[in-house]
């Protein structure tokens, strides 16, 4: 089902929302909004989601969502004063949501920089930590948007960047760890934004922030801008690793046969995130899950929950929406 409109162009949220209701329809799909999983378990051969309007079972799951879950925010974060407002970027909507005086974002990635430049135009800005890097190129526009962003995203992320190649494994612990390099913006764009650059906060004394070259920070907001962890602590499965990242190959789960997860930061390649990439991994967990069931018996005892469709799966998105929406 492509994606419509022009090529060489970046919908906006609420198109890409639209796409994606549309989608649902065309393809008739069983979509439960507002239904979340409380517990993945297996009884008697068979998965069991627990949600709170019922058990649904299955023979294979995927966990189809990113690891953008839970906000992280550093331990020390408890000890500042209490007359500090502190705000994750998740619950961050806009600057009348702060208190008057100065405000410390901290976490220097894309989220970190946009909502600095947004506040600053209201309250003295200060944005801490190290800087991510850049694209050379604006994104969004001329030759960045017409020829380098489709080779960004369709060759470097998606061909040269993946398990599969030296230096994707190479980098991948970089991507797992901290902040993408800034897509729309430049150093330049937060410098003239009177936004001032800060090193890292690294702990607390009396209430206050204490960056890395010692110095005592005195804000009256505070908006962490520090990441997320996985949020898959409802998976009641032997297969998250220590730092809570499913154990997987290209998606599939190691051990526990049947269960797949699509949507990972670099799950195969850094594309996996995005709408080229996920189409891709998703080909291929859905191809191996579905050999694979016609390899084993089948599970006694019928679903308590509605069959899966019987219309044959979506097909990958057309190539164009990979350079229209990440």
């Amino acid at each position: 089902m492509p994606f419509p409109g022009p090529a060489h162009r970046f919908p906006t949220k609420d198109e890409m929302a639209d796409y994606l209701e549309a989608y649902g329809r065309h393809f008739d799909l069983p979509i439960r909004t507002g239904v979340r999983v409380e517990r993945l378990s297996r009884a008697g051969g068979r998965f069991v989601a627990e949600t709170a309007t019922g058990r649904i079972e299955a023979e294979a799951v995927v966990v189809a969502m990113s690891d953008h879950q839970a906000p992280r925010v550093p331990p020390f974060a408890p000890q500042f004063d209490p007359a500090v407002l502190q705000l994750h970027s998740r619950a961050y909507r806009d600057p009348t949501q702060l208190r008057e005086g100065p405000v410390l974002v901290v976490g220097a990635g894309n989220s970190g920089a946009e909502i600095a430049i947004e506040v600053a135009a209201s309250h003295p800005t200060t944005l801490a930590g190290r800087g991510t890097g850049h694209l050379p190129f604006a994104i969004d526009r001329g030759l960045g948007q017409r020829v380098l962003a489709p080779l960004l995203l369709r060759v470097v992320f998606h061909r040269l960047l993946t398990g599969g190649t030296p230096v994707g494994r190479a980098v991948r612990p970089q991507f797992l760890s901290r902040g993408g390099p800034l897509i729309r913006l430049k150093p330049r764009d937060i410098d003239a934004a009177g936004v001032e650059r800060v090193p890292r906060v690294v702990g607390v004394v009396n209430g206050r922030p204490r960056l890395e070259d010692g110095r005592i920070l005195a804000p009256t907001n505070v908006i962490w801008c520090t990441g997320f962890h996985g949020g898959l602590d409802w998976i009641d499965l032997p297969v998250l690793d220590a730092t809570g990242r499913p154990r997987h190959r290209r998606g599939l789960a190691v051990d526990v046969p049947g269960l797949a997860f699509v949507g990972q930061t670099f799950l195969h390649a850094a594309s996996s995130t995005m709408i080229h990439g996920v189409a891709r991994d998703a080909a291929h967990v859905v191809a191996t899950l579905c050999r694979e069931s016609t390899q084993r018996p089948a599970a006694a005892g019928p679903p308590t929950a509605s069959p899966p469709p019987t219309s044959p799966p979506p097909p990958r998105p057309a190539r164009r929406s990979a350079r229209q929406a990440n």
